[in-house]
């Protein structure tokens, strides 16, 4: 009874499962432990429970599942890159039938197919070739010939040839019967001899037969030749002019773009340019063309000259036999030193004597052979005109004494033809002389330099250095840069040397700016330095001037060209410079701080306004210190009484010694003034000059000082302050410079000035009042105040609830997705765990099988050993 109960209950089993995954899941929630309850505080009417009850378990295995179909394949072939793509047609449609699905795959596979005819389609139907054969039958290779036996007409041998060349078989020397006969009776055999003769007379048979149709041919084309000239009269037929002239009308004439077409025919192509060199190549031509120069010049100045160099082939007779050879020439020469070094020149002293001496014999020698032919033309016709006598000897020795007497004339005419050279040379040598050499050194101190340039004119020194530069660039040698360097400094020491003088040189230092710029181009760092030490010296001295004495004067004259040639050398539109903005700091001390007690300090700070003018043109910087300088030179034109109403600052005082430098009272200096430009020279020579001379330069300093407010005017007119700063030069032009009294040059540059100054329009807007949003009027309307409750949605528009709502399920998908991750990494971290235990314990396994067979092994030695004991 019990067991066929047990077997009921067996066979009811599967019975019941009709759906597996119902029963699994029926009996997953029968056991308590695969079911987990979330359990809640409080029971909330009208909510629907979703996930009231879990079952962990099955979700966990649904998971793995669901991992080992996708992330553990993907695991497993992640290192393969073959993929087996189906590429059947419609393989896993299941609309189609398969016979439509036959049908279609015949119909690509035919349309594929169609059209394509290359050397791999072999169809059955189409016959391939070779030179006209079938490949098939000559596949079946019937006709085997070999590589040795070719045909007859392929330039082998014939039967014939061979037979009577190679012998040997008596069938070779039978003569075939003809085919067409029946009977074929065997004619007697030739011999070899018969042969050979055959074959020869066939040869010459042959030879004749084509020697006749050669001359043949040429008979016929000469006979067609001379039937072609008679011919040839009756074709050729001369239009007249009058028909030419109709052709020449009918045809149309070429067009434009026909022409030009032709023109751009007959054109020359463009060819390629050579490559542009390098600074460095063009640096090496020239120092190699200079040292080429400076060679030829001390060739010339030693009196060497060209052609006395080239060597003139000495005449060669045609009876000399080459041989007045020396084979070992003595090239020993005696070693001679001169303050400690070898010397060398009198070696090229003693070349130089042996080369002229070695033309000097050539001339001889060819004197010599010029008499020797004339010798022998006379003897010559000695002989013929006596036969008998002995006319040989005496010719012979009337040949000598003309000879002796020919060489003392010689003599004589090459000494005058010497001399004559000697006083051509002369003149060649001192201009050589005279001439400036092509290479120079760079000197390595200021005064090897100063010499150097010492008593050269101004483009003789402008040349010498350029030649400097030229052999010296940096890119020919190591030490070259750092020596171009000390040559700025000295050309600089050297401009400050030539203003400093009585007469300052102020050409000569214009033309010396230029290979100045070249240098400062060159290596601006070190030409910065050096300007940059110039004025830290003139800026120190100035303060200890200061210092001690409580005031200061201008400086001198070479102290103004510095500024001046900076301005050249360096960019002044900068907002900082390293070497511009020091010197701009400088020139504005100097308008400050120097006190103006001559006319000579008049001068120079308007060369300094001038200096400021040219640094600021561009940038357009505000200079206070030019306005106050230039209105102070206003102020010491007027005369006393008139200077009232308006301040003047430092270094100019209202009351003072020296308030009317630029005041000129004397009518006639005034009347006889002419504009004109004050150069800087004056500055040394105003002490000597008359007081007339004087006056007149005041007066262009009053000019000069016009000119530059109408630049100011013109500079500054952007600024919106610009009538608030010009307001004190405009009071003293219109109500205390007295017009009147200067002449009419002067009356146009004040008047100018004065236009520039009050056309201006301004430029600034009154300021206002910011204006303030209107205040609105109180309205007692009740302001509802929105309490928010913690932990509720609140309320908002559709678009504000939708944007809620995403953000919430993107942070939910966020979660879930981080989640995933997480649960798939340990997925595959248990499986590569598991990959590596399986490896582990296959190796163990292994390891103990191979201990186990080397026990055994090792207990039957043992054992065999034991035996062999007992035994």
């Amino acid at each position: 009874m019990g067991k066929a109960a047990k077997r009921q209950r067996k066979a009811s089993v599967p019975a019941a499962g009709k759906g597996p995954l119902k029963s699994a899941m029926a009996m997953v929630r029968s056991n308590p432990f695969e079911v987990k309850v979330n359990r809640q505080k409080f029971n909330i009417l009208g909510r629907k429970t979703k996930n009231d009850v879990g079952l962990p378990g099955v979700s966990r295995s649904k998971a793995i599942k669901k991992r080992t179909q996708t992330l553990l394949k993907e695991y497993k072939e992640r290192e393969k890159a073959n993929v087996f793509k189906d590429k059947r047609f419609a393989e896993y449609n299941t609309k189609i039938s398969p016979e439509e699905k036959m049908i279609r795959r015949f119909t690509l596979e035919r349309q594929r197919n169609y059209g394509k005819k290359n050397i791999y389609n072999l169809n059955e139907d189409e016959e391939l070739t070779h030179y006209g054969q079938s490949l098939a039958e000559i596949e079946k290779l019937n006709d085997i010939v070999d590589s040795d036996s070719d045909t007859e007409e392929r330039g082998a041998l014939s039967a014939e040839l061979t037979a009577a060349h190679f012998g040997g078989g008596g069938g070779l020397l039978r003569k075939k019967a003809s085919s067409g006969l029946q009977d074929e009776e065997m004619e007697k055999p030739k011999s070899r001899k018969e042969l050979i003769e055959e074959m020869i007379a066939k040869s010459k048979q042959e030879k004749q037969e084509k020697q006749t149709r050669r001359e043949s041919a040429l008979e016929l084309t000469e006979k067609l030749d001379n039937d072609w000239k008679e011919i040839q009269t009756l074709i050729a037929h001369k239009p007249s002019k009058s028909e030419r002239k109709d052709k020449d009308a009918e045809k149309p004439k070429p067009d434009e773009y026909d022409i030009i077409v032709r023109e751009l025919g007959f054109e020359m192509k463009a060819k390629p340019s050579e490559r542009m060199k390098t600074e460095e190549e063009l640096a090496k031509e020239e120092q190699a063309r200079l040292q080429k120069l400076e060679a030829d010049r001390l060739r010339r100045m030693r009196g060497v000259d060209d052609q006395t160099n080239e060597k003139k082939p000495s005449h060669v007779s045609a009876d000399d036999l080459a041989d007045g050879f020396i084979l070992d020439k003595d090239d020993r020469r005696l070693l001679a030193y001169k303050d400690g070094k070898i010397n060398i020149e009198n070696e090229e002293e003693e070349e130089e004597d042996k080369e002229e001496e070695e033309e000097e014999e050539g001339r001889e020698e060819d004197n010599e052979n010029e008499e020797g032919s004339e010798e022998e033309s006379a003897s010559e016709d000695e002989e013929d005109g006596s036969a008998d006598s002995h006319s040989d000897l005496e010719s012979d020795l009337e040949s000598e004494e003309e000879a002796a007497g020919n060489k003392e004339q010689k003599k004589d005419k090459t000494n005058e033809n010497e001399s004559q050279s000697v006083e051509e040379l002369d003149p060649k040598v001192k201009a050589a002389k005279s001439e400036l050499p092509y290479t120079f050194t760079v000197p390595e101190s200021y005064e090897t330099f100063k010499s150097l340039l010492a008593g050269r004119t101004i483009e003789q020194q402008l040349i010498i250095l350029e030649r400097i530069q030229k052999c010296n660039h940096p890119s020919l040698a190591v030490g070259n840069k750092a020596k171009l360097e000390k040559l700025f400094g000295f050309l600089l020491e050297y401009i400050g040397e030539l203003a400093i003088l009585d007469l300052p040189e102020l050409r000569t230092i214009d033309k010396l700016v230029l290979p100045l710029y070249n240098l400062c181009q060159m290596f601006p760092e070190a030409a910065s330095d050096s300007i940059k030490f110039i004025l830290r010296d003139a800026a120190h001295d100035l303060e200890e001037v200061i210092e001690v004495k409580g005031r200061a004067t201008f400086p001198g004259l070479d102290t103004l060209i510095y500024l001046k040639v900076t301005s050249l050398l360096f960019p002044t539109s900068d907002f900082w410079h390293p070497v511009v903005t020091p010197a701009f700091m400088y020139m504005s001390q100097l308008l400050t701080k120097c006190r103006i007690t001559t006319l000579q300090d008049v001068i120079k700070g308007l060369f300094i306004c001038c200096l400021f003018l040219e640094y600021v043109s561009l940038s357009r910087r505000f200079v206070p210190e030019l306005i106050n300088f230039l209105l102070g030179v206003l102020h010491i034109s007027l005369p006393k009484k008139q200077a009232q109403g308006y301040t003047v600052v430092h270094p100019f005082t209202p009351v003072g010694k020296n308030l009317e430098l630029l005041l000129v009272c004397d009518k006639k200096d005034l009347e006889s003034w002419q504009k004109q430009n004050l150069p800087l020279s004056i500055v040394t020579r105003l002490k000597e000059t008359s007081r007339t001379e004087i006056n007149h330069a005041r007066l262009s300093c009053l000019a000069l000082c016009f000119d530059l407010i109408k630049k100011c005017a013109v500079l500054y007119e952007s600024l919106p302050s610009f009538h608030e700063i010009m307001h004190p030069v405009r009071v003293l032009l219109t109500q205390h410079v007295p017009v009147n009294e200067y002449p009419e040059k002067m009356q146009e540059w004040y008047h100018g000035a004065l236009k520039e100054l009050e056309n201006k329009v301004k430029h600034y807007t009154p300021l206002i009042c910011e204006k303030k949003k209107p205040v609105p009027l109180k309205q007692y309307t009740p302001k509802i105040v929105k309490v928010l409750e913690f932990g509720r949605k609140q309320a908002g528009s559709k678009k504000e609830q939708e944007r809620k709502q995403l953000i919430q399920r993107h942070k939910r998908e966020l979660k879930g997705a981080i989640r995933e991750i997480r649960k798939d990494n340990q997925f595959l971290a248990r499986m590569q765990l598991s990959e590596i235990m399986e490896r582990d314990s296959a190796r163990k396994r292994k390891v103990k099988e191979l201990l186990g067979s080397l026990a055994t092994q090792e207990g039957e030695w043992k054992a065999m050993k034991r035996k062999k004991g007992k035994n």
